[in-house]
């Protein structure tokens, strides 16, 4: 006997030597009760549940009734034509909560039709307890008789055990119940337990609509609806909504071991069509090493472990005059046009055809939409965004949701799911960024905002038109113009205003940081200082890490001078004296050696030496801010990777010219112009700011930041220019 069989055999003994009895372990029939209120969060969740049932049981059309008995209870009705019910489904499935029938059973098949079921947990029982009171159910299968149910609900509950809960049933020997088929089923729950009014109905209407994907066909699937309490009302077939299906903007396509092949459409609401359409694509080995950078949890995974899926997301401006411009499109009222959005808002996830996430409202931004909205206000809100992604339970078996329906179960694949979906949202977010702005309009210096804000030239129209003796109505035009301005300048100072009240931010942080990094330095300086005059007992070993210790305090201070003039609200330009060029890329390019080594990119300095009359802190923060951006895209390119800079004198000696040049994959054309735009941005988690600081710095020293298109190496080249110190320029570059 091994020592395993040995171990179990003696614990059996000691039990029984020590006088142990064996308790029967039940369990109440109450369990159904709070199973139902834990797992079926709420009641329009619950009749969605039931629809469901009737999905997974083949039906082409369900139809859905509240009424009034004529005892004054409200009831609800709900007829399917599906498949229908033998006596052996009945005792051997349908009585059996969390049955494995379904799951044992994935593909219903009825002559040539097949579906695969969506259902595997035995909810629909639970959604009809926390309903109603009492369920009256008949159903028949084809070739099979009529059986009828009938399930008092506080009845079931009150027993002592399970082995006293009994559901009554018989073979119904009447005329048959539906309408269209004489195949079905057909519910009836009384005494509902919450009252249902015009507005509950019409939420319910908006779920349904939301039940069966858009855009993934499922063999036919029709929810008709009364659409009143009424009990002769008629039933209406729930649709979307006719402008959901008609976005602003759009952006759909497939993922395939990870990687995104998509493409965004912008169209204006009173566009007869797309007014531009640009394909998107993004590596899986993209988006994972972003994920290393920012949470390290696919360190493990070079391969895409989730299968592949279908997306659809579709987004609108939602401001007044927005929904206005929607509401007049599609002759509807601007409540509807929010109210439909809200119905069907965030990212809803279908698998073969139908929605399992999310059911309530509480859980529709399970992405997390708002939360990054605080962080960068020009992404979108879950009250702007319908999207679609459909899976499949044969290629994505562990993409799952949870028993309450309302999110999916921790896993390394789901963890990956969402990582995609984030990345196609940021991709959809930059886009819409673009489109949202005059295409035709040059982004202004801030300055020049505040000039258009002066009611001069209005004055000045108006002063013309009354010396012509012109009437009042003449002036009206002038006024509308002027506002129209005003409009505009108002609503670019706001966007504008995002942006640098992050600096505002960003400076409270760095004066911390500058604050922390000198005092820790000063200490670290004077500790390392001591050891100076014992060099020569060190051995070599401790030498070198004597020297990259100094280097590095080095590296920190220098750090620290990047962030003062963004730290110190008394920082006055060009009071540090001058700076060296060459010297201070050198010094930004081993700041960022680490990463540069990690993605294997050269880095070409020219070996002169130019003083240039620019604060060092400032001359950092221009150069790291084009380092990082480079980086970034090398870092998605499989070519060798190299940035170089090259310097050139301009007006006279006066200026320098600095041209950064990379072998990444360039600038997309509908950036060129708006590159250095607050906001504007092609990285998936960027914020578009880095470029916009670096060229308003360059424009402080009377300088210009521009794009070079194409580039020179074929990636991205940008150049700008900064002033010479004038004193010793004759003497240091020779071009």
């Amino acid at each position: 006997m091994s020592k395993r069989k040995k171990g179990r055999f003696s614990i059996k003994r000691d039990v029984e030597e020590r006088g142990f009895e064996k308790l029967l372990f039940g369990i109440h029939p109450r369990v159904f009760e709070s199973l139902g209120n834990d797992l079926v969060t709420d009641d329009v969740v619950a009749v969605i549940e039931l629809v469901k049932n009737s999905y997974d049981a083949l039906a082409h059309n369900v139809y859905i009734k509240f009424f009034e008995d004529e005892s004054g209870d409200q009831c609800l009705e709900i007829e399917d034509d599906g498949c229908g019910m033998t006596e052996e489904i009945l005792r051997e499935s349908w009585c059996v909560v969390a049955t494995p029938f379904k799951a044992q059973n994935p593909v219903v098949k009825r002559g040539k039709k097949k579906r695969r079921v969506v259902g595997d947990k035995g909810l629909g029982r639970l959604s009809a307890l926390r309903l109603g009171e009492r369920l009256h159910m008949l159903t028949r299968a084809e070739n099979s008789p009529c059986w009828e149910i009938e399930v008092d609900w506080a009845k079931l509950l009150g027993a002592n055990s399970l082995s006293e809960s009994f559901v009554d049933y018989r073979r119904y020997i009447e005329e048959l119940p539906f309408s269209k088929t004489e195949v079905g089923t057909h519910l009836t729950i009384r005494g509902l337990r919450n009252r249902w009014n015009e507005s509950r109905i019409s939420d319910l209407r908006n779920a349904l609509a939301r039940l069966v994907s858009p855009f993934v066909e499922v063999g036919g699937f029709n929810i008709f609806l009364s659409d009143s309490l009424e009990s002769a009302s008629e039933k209406v077939k729930i649709e979307m909504p006719e402008f959901l299906s008609k976005p602003k903007y759009m952006i759909k396509g497939k993922v395939e071991d990870g990687n995104i092949k998509a493409e965004y459409e912008f169209t204006p609401i009173w566009s007869a069509g797309v007014t531009r359409r640009k394909l998107i694509t993004e590596e899986w080995n993209n988006i994972r090493k972003q994920k290393i950078f920012e949470e390290s949890i696919f360190s493990s995974s070079e391969e895409a472990s989730c299968g592949p899926f279908d997306f659809e997301i579709r987004a609108w401006d939602i401001a007044a005059e927005d929904t206005e411009e929607i509401a007049e499109r599609f002759s509807l009222r601007r409540n509807e046009i929010r109210r439909a959005i809200a119905a069907h808002k965030g990212i809803s996830i279908y698998r073969d055809g139908v929605l399992v996430l999310p059911k309530s409202d509480k859980t529709r931004d399970w992405m997390g939409l708002d939360l990054r909205r605080v962080s960068r206000l020009t992404r979108m809100s879950t009250n702007q965004i319908v999207g679609y992604v459909s899976i499949s339970a044969e290629h994505n078996p562990r993409i799952r949701d949870t028993s309450d329906r309302e999110r999916l179960l921790s896993c390394i694949e789901v963890m990956e799911f969402e990582a995609i979906i984030s990345t196609i949202i940021a991709k959809l977010e930059n886009e819409r960024d673009i489109d949202r702005r005059d295409r035709d309009k040059e982004e202004q210096r801030t300055e020049s905002l505040f000039d258009q804000l002066s009611a001069g030239n209005l004055l000045d129209e108006v002063v013309e038109i009354s010396d012509q003796g012109g009437r009042a109505s003449r002036v009206i035009p002038a006024v509308k113009r002027h506002s129209k301005r005003l409009a505009t300048t108002k609503q670019t100072l706001q966007e504008r205003f995002v942006y640098y009240s992050r600096l505002a931010t960003i400076g409270t942080i760095a004066a911390m940081l500058v604050h922390e990094i000198r005092n820790r330095t000063t200490i670290i300086g004077s500790f390392l200082n001591s050891f100076k005059i014992d060099l020569k007992s060190l051995s070599q070993n401790q030498k070198k890490k004597y020297d990259r210790a100094v280097k590095a305090v080095d590296a920190l201070e220098r750090l620290s001078d990047t962030f003062l003039p963004l730290a110190s609200r008394g920082f006055k330009r060009r009071r540090r004296g001058y700076s060296v060029l060459e010297k201070h890329i050198k010094e930004c390019v081993d700041l960022r050696k680490n990463m540069m080594d990690k993605l294997d990119i050269k880095c070409r300095v020219p070996k002169t030496e130019t003083r240039i009359a620019v604060d060092p802190g400032e001359l950092d923060a221009i150069i790291l801010n084009l380092l990082e951006n480079a980086e970034y895209w090398l870092g998605n390119s499989d070519d060798e990777r190299e940035i170089q800079f090259q310097l050139k004198r301009i007006s006279g000696g006066r200026r320098v010219r600095v041209s950064v040049h990379d072998t990444g994959p360039g600038i997309d054309d509908d950036n060129v112009e708006k590159i250095f735009w607050p906001g504007v941005t092609s990285k998936p988690e960027g914020i578009g700011m880095g470029l916009t600081v670096a060229a308003e710095l360059v424009a402080a020293y009377g300088g210009d930041m521009s794009t070079i298109h194409p580039g020179e190496k074929g990636g991205a080249s940008f150049a700008f220019d900064l002033p010479v110190q004038e004193r010793s320029w004759k003497s240091e570059l020779r071009v």
